[in-house]
Formats: structure tokens, C-alpha cells, sequence
């Protein structure tokens, strides 16, 4: 039986980006606030199994990569290099636990309660946490999402494993076989070919990156095929088999033909994620969900019935961490009174790959099917003096602006702390900023970021340095 316990203006279900920030911002505008979280530590998929422990994996591995292959030009002379894996996951552990003990601070900081247990929502205004029961004015759902399975595909994390056993992995395996080339896949498959492993990525669409501009995907493929990466591209799994040496997947065209078998010693399956709803009560609470699983929404993330909303990778848009944490401002800010809002054009995606990958905004393909006239500005790091300098010459900034306005209305770039470059032209989205703005701001010599001047100059074909 259930044992009424205190009361609270809102009650946040999940602690991961999104989770937390709402929490911690609707304490900030004064209300009393607890997060409901099942996990032992704070901060999500995110912090604990998903984009900060991956980025520690994948900061490790660049550098063994750049002593191997890229001190030498610089003139620094090294002997055999070798890693210990076990180090690298301990950083990556310490890491890890760094940012959620951050987040225990800021919720003692900021005076939000955190209600340990798995949670549901059990009637109007109630929400039971590990058998307690809390009364809610409003109630939060942000409990976001997990690896979307892939059928004949049977998980057990060792040998065929989700996101979450490729950050785990005992040892390199001689062959990994990665199932999906979006971000997931491209980032772990990154960090196992530079520490060793065969990789190849097996993709249904006929190309990566499917929700990426097209021209940005293309030459993505090309600069990981040259780094050691194996893609096979239009093509689907069909079924798996343990064998003794690992896994036997049997795969074949996309479009219809002979089937063939491919061998790895481990199997990564990364084909997106699904909204985590399992056990929230959302049925018996008469939520509504669409065809997809995702909580349906309005523009204010209410969701159908009054007084539960939803945010970040439960409803509609892009499942990042910082759509959830925009989301997670917004709905506080909104339920304070206030006029939160999100800008979905100026949130960015960015692939951690080297060189890295960023976009914002529309892409040329959605361009074009919309009937948007646009015109394109297109600039090379080759030509950066800074990326000269630095030796890395891969990849471009390219710049989509409205014919008539110069309106920018997307932005992609692929090269050099390509995730940090994309701040400034989301900016522009979000400030509906003319390429000609961009242009016309002095940008500092020598720096990356002249790259994203030239591109905007290119929009009206006046680039300096090409």
C-alpha cells in the first residue's frame, strides 16, 4: 500500500538532461521542486552511459590516434606507443562520476528534492515513487529513451551489444560490426577502429548520416573510409548467430539480393532510440501517445491531460540532450508564468567523429523539397590559415541563405571543432542573421572560425582566400 508523503508544485519523472534542468530552473523561479530518479546517480542516459562517458572514449582514443599518426609532421619523434584500455576506462568512470555528483550539488544548491525510485504517475496530481506517494501540482514526464532493438537481434551486451556494452568493452575485439551509421554508430565505431578493431558499418539507407545534409554525409564517408572504416551501405540484417569465435550476421541489398554472411567478434546495434514509457502509468492516466510511442504535445509541452507535460526524447524533435535541456527551461519558465520558448531550427546536431560533424538548421534536400530558393556559400578548411597550421585540412564550412532576405537557414559543417564553429550559426538561425551579417564581423586571424566568415562571403561569391 502506498504512503502519502509531502507535496510539491512540480514533480520532474527522469533526472537526465532535460529531467534535471527543468527541475532545477523551476526552483530557481521559486517553486518547490522534486526529480523522481531510478538510477543510483543523477544526469540520465546522457551522463552515465551515453554522450559523456562516449566523449571520454572518444577523447582518449583521438589522442592515441594523433601520437600515432599526426606528432610526426609536427617534428615530435615518439617510440612504440601502446594504450591501456583499463586506464581509459577508469578516466572515463571518473569522468562520469564527476558531472552526476555535479548535478547532486546543484540540486542541494538550488533546493530540489531528489525522490529515489522508480516512479509512475498514480492519479490526478499523484505521483508514487518506490511505493510513496507524492502529491504534484504539475508533473514533468522526461524520462527519455532507450536503444531501439532490431529484430533477429538478440542483445546481451557482451557479444551483441547496445551503445551501452560498446563504453564497456573488456577488450578491443579484432572485428566490430557496427548496425546503424548515424551518430551512435560512427562515434563507438570511431573509438574501436583507432584503438585497433576492424569496423565495418552496416547502414539500410543508401547513405549515412540519413538525417545529415546529404553533401556533409558524403564526405563524411569518405575521410572514415580513409581512416580504416568499412561501410556497406543499403543494406539490412537480416539475423545473427553466436558462434565461438563471436557473431555470424546474415545480411543482404536493401533493395532485394543473394543474401551473404559477415563475421565480427563483437556486434554493435545502433539503429536509433525509442521513447522510455514503460511503467509511467501514462495508460491508466489516459496520456496520449502517437503512432510512433512518443508523447503528444502541444506547443507549450502539455500533453492531453491537464496538468502532465512531456519534454525532450518522450515527444516530437530530434532526441538530443540539449533540445531536452531547452525543453526542460522552457516548460519551467512556462509553468512560472512565463514565455518559454524553442527555437527547433537553432538546435544543432554534431557527430564527435575527427574531424567532427555539425548542422543547424534546414539541410539542402529539405530545401529543395520545400521550393526554397537558396543560394550556397561553400569554404574549405585547406584554405584556413589555422587549420594549416594545425594540420587538419579535411572537411568545409557551408553556408544555405534565402535568395531576396539572405537569410541564413542552415548551416553545415564538417572539420575541425566543427561542434564548437556551429554555435556561432545557430545564432544567426536563431537571430534570423543575413549572411551578409556574418560576413561582415570581424572574426579573429588566425582562427577556425574564419572559415565561417568565408563561407558567408561565398553566399555572394565574394570570398577572399579561395
Amino acid at each position: 500500500m502506498s504512503e502519502t508523503s509531502d507535496a510539491f508544485d512540480l514533480v520532474v519523472i527522469g533526472a537526465g538532461p532535460g529531467g534535471y534542468v527543468c527541475a532545477i530552473r523551476a526552483a530557481q523561479l521559486g517553486m518547490r521542486v522534486a526529480c523522481a530518479e531510478e538510477r543510483e546517480t543523477l544526469g540520465g542516459t546522457c551522463l552515465n552511459i551515453g554522450c559523456i562517458p562516449s566523449k571520454a572514449l572518444l577523447q582518449s582514443s583521438e589522442n592515441y590516434s594523433r601520437v600515432q599518426h599526426a606528432l610526426a609532421k609536427h617534428g615530435i619523434t615518439v617510440g612504440d606507443v601502446t594504450f591501456d584500455l583499463s586506464q581509459m576506462m577508469k578516466r572515463k568512470d571518473e569522468v562520469v562520476s564527476a558531472n552526476v555528483k555535479g548535478i547532486e550539488y546543484l540540486f542541494r544548491k538550488n533546493g530540489v528534492t531528489w525522490l529515489k525510485g522508480r516512479a509512475r504517475i498514480a492519479g490526478q496530481g499523484l505521483v508514487d515513487v518506490a511505493g510513496k506517494l507524492y502529491q504534484a501540482k504539475h508533473i514533468v514526464l522526461a524520462t527519455g529513451s532507450e536503444s531501439t532493438p532490431l529484430p533477429g537481434i538478440e542483445i546481451d551486451e557482451k557479444t551483441i551489444v547496445t551503445s551501452t556494452g560498446a563504453l564497456s568493452l573488456e577488450r578491443v575485439p579484432k572485428q566490430l560490426v557496427v548496425v546503424g551509421g548515424g551518430y551512435i554508430g560512427l562515434e563507438l565505431g570511431s573509438v574501436w577502429s583507432r584503438l585497433g578493431a576492424a569496423v565495418t558499418v552496416v547502414e539500410l539507407q543508401e547513405r549515412l548520416l540519413p538525417t545529415m545534409d546529404a553533401e556533409l554525409a558524403k564526405q563524411a564517408e569518405r575521410i572514415l573510409a580513409r581512416q580504416g572504416l568499412k561501410f556497406r551501405l543499403n543494406t539490412k540484417v537480416l539475423a545473427s548467430e553466436r558462434t565461438n569465435e563471436g557473431v555470424a550476421l546474415r545480411i543482404a541489398p536493401g533493395n532485394g539480393g543473394p543474401e551473404e554472411e559477415i563475421r565480427a567478434e563483437v556486434v554493435l546495434v545502433a539503429v536509433g532510440r525509442r521513447p522510455f514509457t514503460n511503467g509511467l502509468g501514462l495508460a491508466e492516466a489516459g496520456v496520449r501517445l502517437n503512432a510512433g510511442g512518443r508523447v503528444e504535445t502541444d506547443d507549450q509541452f502539455r500533453t492531453n491531460v491537464p496538468g502532465i507535460y512531456a519534454i525532450g526524447d518522450l515527444i516530437r524533435g530530434p532526441m538530443l540532450a540539449h533540445k531536452a535541456e531547452e525543453e526542460g527551461v522552457a516548460v519551467a519558465e512556462i509553468l512560472a508564468g512565463q514565455a518559454g520558448h524553442v527555437n527547433y531550427n537553432a538546435i544543432p546536431g554534431v557527430v564527435y567523429t575527427w574531424p567532427e560533424i555539425a548542422s543547424v538548421g534546414k539541410t539542402e534536400e529539405e530545401l529543395k523539397a520545400e521550393g526554397v530558393d537558396y543560394a550556397v556559400g561553400k569554404f574549405p578548411f585547406s584554405a584556413n590559415s589555422r587549420a594549416r597550421t594545425m594540420g587538419d585540412l579535411d572537411g568545409f564550412v557551408k553556408i544555405l541563405a534565402e535568395r531576396g532576405t539572405d537569410r541564413i537557414l542552415g548551416a553545415h559543417i564538417i572539420g575541425p571543432d566543427a561542434g564548437t564553429l556551429i554555435a556561432e550559426l545557430a545564432l544567426a538561425v536563431e537571430f534570423d542573421a543575413a549572411a551578409e551579417d556574418l560576413a561582415r564581423t570581424p572574426h579573429a586571424h588566425p582562427s577556425l572560425n574564419e572559415a565561417v566568415k568565408e563561407a558567408a562571403l561565398a553566399v555572394a561569391n565574394r570570398a577572399i582566400h579561395i
